[in-house]
This record gives C-alpha cells, structure tokens and sequence, in this order.
C-alpha cells in the first residue's frame, strides 16, 4: 500500500494522481499504484476521479515489459555447481545408504542457497538478507543432520526429508520479502511458486526422458553405463533444476506482485486449477456420500489418512492457484462463480477433514502420541482452521472484497506453515527419544 495514501490526499486533484502515477512509473511500481488505486476507488466508489482511474488502468493492463532479459551468465554456472554438488552427494548416499539421509536431508537446502544466491546477485540489492536466510538453512540443516544421522533417529530423518524443502522454500522467500511484507506480495510470491514448482517438473520430466533415452542407446550397443556416469545423469541433471526453473520464470529484478502473471505457464496453472474447482467439489460431494458406508476405515487403516492428509493440502495448493492476483483479472460474473466454487469447496474440505482428524486422534488416543501422528494432528488442525477462517471471512468480507479477504487468510497460512515447519524441525527430536 505504498501509494495508498498519496491517492487518498489527491482524490480531487488530478494533476497530483498524474504525478504520482507517473512516480510510479519511473519506479517501475506501476503495478502498484494501480492495486493502491483500485483499494482507494473500493472506499470511495462515489469518487468520480477514481472511477476514471480505474477503467483507465483496467484498460491497459499490467504495466509490465513485454520481455525481460534472463541472467543466464550466472544462472547456467551455477546450475553446474549445484548439480556437481548433488553428483557428489549421490557418492555419499551410496557409501551410507544404510542412513538414507544425505541426498534426503540436503538437496533442497543446497539448492534453496544457489537460488537464494541467483536472486540476490542479479537483483544487484537484499544481499544482507538473502546471506542471512543462507546461514539459517545452513545452521538448521546441521542440526537435522546431527539429529538424524549422528544419533540414528530414523522417524525424524523420515520427517525432514518432507519438511526441509518446506523450509527450503521458506528460505528463498525470506530473502525475496523479509520479515515485514505485505499481503499481495506474499500471496503474489505463492502463486510465482506454483510456476516454478510445475516449471521444475517439466524439466524434471524432460531429463528423465533424456538420461532414459541416452542408457537405452548405449545398451542397445552393449555398452554399459558406469555407475558414476548414470549418478551425473540423474542427481547431477536433478541438480541443474532448482536455478534453471527460478531463472525461467521469475525476474529478480521485480518485486512478487510485479512479475508475469497473465501469461504463458502462469496463466495456464490458475486456468487450471480454476477448471478443477467443479470437479473437485463433485468428487468431494461423492466422497461425502461413501463415508457412512465407510465410517470407521480410517480409523483402522493408517494408509487412508495419508491419503486424507495429501487430499487436504491439494485442497489448499487448488485453492491458492485458483485465486486471481489482481482484483480486475477476471470478469465480474466470472468471479461470483469462482468465489462461490472456492466456499463450497472449502466448506466441503473442512468436513471431510475434521472426520480425518477425528481418526487420528482416537488413534492417538488408543496408541499414544507418536513424531508420525503428531505431525498429521499439526497440519490438519492447521489447514482445518485456515479453510475454516477462510469461509468465515468470505461471509464477513462480501463480494466486494472476496480477493483481498482470500489472499489474507493465505497470508497468515504462510507464517501458520512456517511455525510448525520450524517445531517440527527443531523441537521434534528432542521431545522424542527414539
């Protein structure tokens, strides 16, 4: 809300709108003062100066570059690093396999900090943050080693191999926003997220494909691939991912709420994600049907809470792609109907999931406490609450305010997510002796 209360005082001045707005221009934070913009003219619709602003700045769209230049002179070397570091972590893998911890526990630490170190460089500024948010994960990635390696805690090496790329993650984004960001760019940040996850995959997908076809030529002739080739094959390649994805898709140079959103891959995620909000509530309207039939499986079988637990955080990831950046991305009868489809949703996944934890805790109850079904407890009751607050402050916020009422609540599910991450990390192992 940087230019929020310079429209405020020039609500009757046009000249003092013009010149802020060319301010923000030359700032390259047009983007910016247009969401400011549209805040103002949502407190004020009678304001006929901030109604001509408005259409003016829906019409023009997004005040972005139509290209960007992509440091490909840091980003290509330091892709090759990373991906000799993940060779060289594949050695140690197979000299401890017994620990099954160090490709595990590592390899998104490691390429969290070259990320980290991609961004800061290029943006040319943060490098006092982004080196504090590289020793935090270097610092809490000892510890999780000495936890989970040195004192052979098996259950713990379980749970950091899913939580620390969690943290990995975190880390990039603490270097980008700092402890002190706004709503729309943490939410902005989720959503460019999601773009370099599916970017990273398609990668992924593509060098599997290459590193098989290329084995597959080789036997073809009779020629067998060394072991330590096929390792830079597939970690070394693996390795290249991380700072390959980010440089694809993000500009270093911008702040979150200002990169790319309604193009290309970005604008076919939330298209997508947009598309299986029907299907989604269907599916979840089928299951609600076959649980009395049903009742009492998931507290007998461990394996159908798992799949509660995984069904709940894609509820979450749907939830967070479909929802627009920007008030004006979507027409008005389109967002009624997407606004209605995220509430029944979301309403929908708090049922089914409290009926989850419900199970978890009688098996709590019956069994005793264990690391596995205190981590299910903590993120259920986590995600039970944001999808339970998200629905009370639809209701609150109204139809006039449902974007920016969502992207709150995802907002405080960022630091809700961080908390548990770090307890579950630093607190875990020394609450359980085994």
């Amino acid at each position: 809300m940087k230019y929020l209360q310079d429209i405020r005082d020039g609500h009757n001045n046009p000249k003092q709108l013009e010149d802020v707005y060319q301010a923000a221009r030359q700032a390259k934070e047009a983007d910016e003062f247009k969401a400011d913009l549209l805040a103002g003219y949502q407190e004020s619709p009678d304001n006929i100066l901030y109604a001509a602003w408005a259409y003016r700045l829906q019409a023009m769209g997004p005040d972005q570059a139509e290209s960007r230049s992509v440091n490909w002179k840091l980003a290509i070397p330091l892709s090759v690093v990373t991906g000799l570091i993940f060779w060289g972590l594949s050695f140690l893998y197979l000299k401890y396999r017994t620990d099954m911890v160090y490709l595990g526990l590592l390899w998104s630490l490691v390429g969290a900090c070259f990320v980290i170190a991609f961004l800061a460089v290029t943006a040319g500024r943060y490098q006092k943050r982004a080196g504090l948010a590289v020793a935090g994960l270097a610092v809490i990635g000892v510890y999780a080693l000495l936890f989970g390696v040195l004192l052979k805690r098996e259950p713990y090496q379980t749970l950091m191999v899913l939580h620390l790329p969690l943290l990995a993650w975190v880390g990039v984004g603490a270097s980008l926003l700092g402890l002190k960001s706004d709503v729309q760019n943490r939410f902005a940040f989720l959503i460019k997220s999601l773009e370099v996850f599916v970017t990273g995959g398609i990668f992924m997908v593509a060098g599997g494909a290459f590193a098989g076809i290329t084995t597959a030529m080789f036997e073809a002739l009779g020629v067998h691939i060394p072991d330590a080739v096929l390792r830079l094959l597939l970690a070394g390649g693996g390795g290249l991912i991380p700072v390959l994805a980010v440089a694809s898709v993000y500009d270093p140079h911008a702040r979150p709420i200002e990169q790319k959103f309604e193009q290309g891959l970005g604008k076919l995620i939330s298209t997508l994600m947009r598309l299986l909000l029907p299907l989604t509530l269907l599916v979840l309207v089928a299951y609600l049907f076959v649980i009395p039939f049903n009742f009492m499986e998931p507290f007998r079988n461990r394996d159908v809470l798992i799949v509660y637990n995984v069904m709940l955080f894609a509820v979450m990831g749907l939830l967070v792609g479909a929802t627009p950046v920007r008030e004006d991305d979507l027409a008005p009868n389109q967002q009624a109907l997407l606004r209605k489809g995220i509430l029944a949703v979301a309403l929908l996944a708090v049922v089914v999931s409290l009926y989850a934890l419900s199970a978890t805790v009688y098996r709590t109850a019956l069994g005793g406490i264990t690391i596995n079904r205190l981590t299910i407890i903590g993120w259920n009751s986590i995600n039970v609450g944001l999808l339970t607050w998200l629905v009370v402050k639809q209701f609150k916020a109204g139809p006039a305010l449902w974007v920016r009422s969502l992207q709150a609540v995802f907002g405080v599910g960022i630091t809700a997510y961080i908390a548990w991450t770090l307890f579950l990390i630093l607190a875990v192992p020394l609450i359980f002796n085994y």
